[in-house]
C-alpha cells in the first residue's frame, strides 16, 4: 500500500487523493488518512506534538514521519518527540505546512513508506 497523495492545502483545508473528507489537521500514512483531533491526547500549540499524536502514524510501518508545524508554524515540536521517532528507527522532518506536504508528496511519488500530521491554519 502506497502513501496517499496531499491533493491540495489552504488555509483551514486539506485535501487527501481518494477521500472525500477535508481535513483541518490530518494524520496520513500508507493507505489511509483521518482527521488528526488534537482533543484525543490534549495536544496544543505548546508544548506541541507529543509521541501519542504519532503511534497511530508510526504503527504502519513508515520509515519517514513529516511533521507540518502549521502555516505560520504556531505548532511546536519538542526535542523528545522528535528523539522518539529517531530511537524508533524512523526519519523526521519537521516543516512549515506547505514545505511538509510538498515534502511529504514527493517522498510518497517515489515510493517511500511516509507517513504524517498537518496542522492546516496557524
Amino acid at each position: 500500500m502506497s502513501s496517499p497523495e496531499i491533493a491540495s492545502l489552504s488555509w483551514g483545508q486539506m485535501k487527501v487523493k481518494g477521500c472525500s473528507t477535508t481535513y483541518k489537521d490530518c494524520k496520513v500514512w500508507p493507505g489511509g488518512s483521518r482527521t488528526w483531533d488534537w482533543r484525543e491526547t490534549g495536544t496544543n500549540h505548546s508544548p506541541g506534538v507529543q509521541p501519542a499524536d504519532l503511534e497511530e502514524v508510526i504503527k504502519k510501518d513508515v520509515k519517514t514521519v513529516v511533521i507540518g508545524r502549521g502555516m505560520n508554524e504556531a505548532l511546536q515540536v519538542p526535542a523528545s518527540t522528535v528523539d522518539y521517532l529517531k530511537k524508533n528507527g524512523i526519519d523526521v522532518l519537521v516543516l512549515q505546512t506547505e514545505k511538509a506536504v510538498a515534502e511529504y508528496n514527493t517522498l510518497a511519488a517515489q515510493g517511500v513508506r511516509v507517513g504524517g500530521v498537518f496542522h492546516s491554519t496557524c
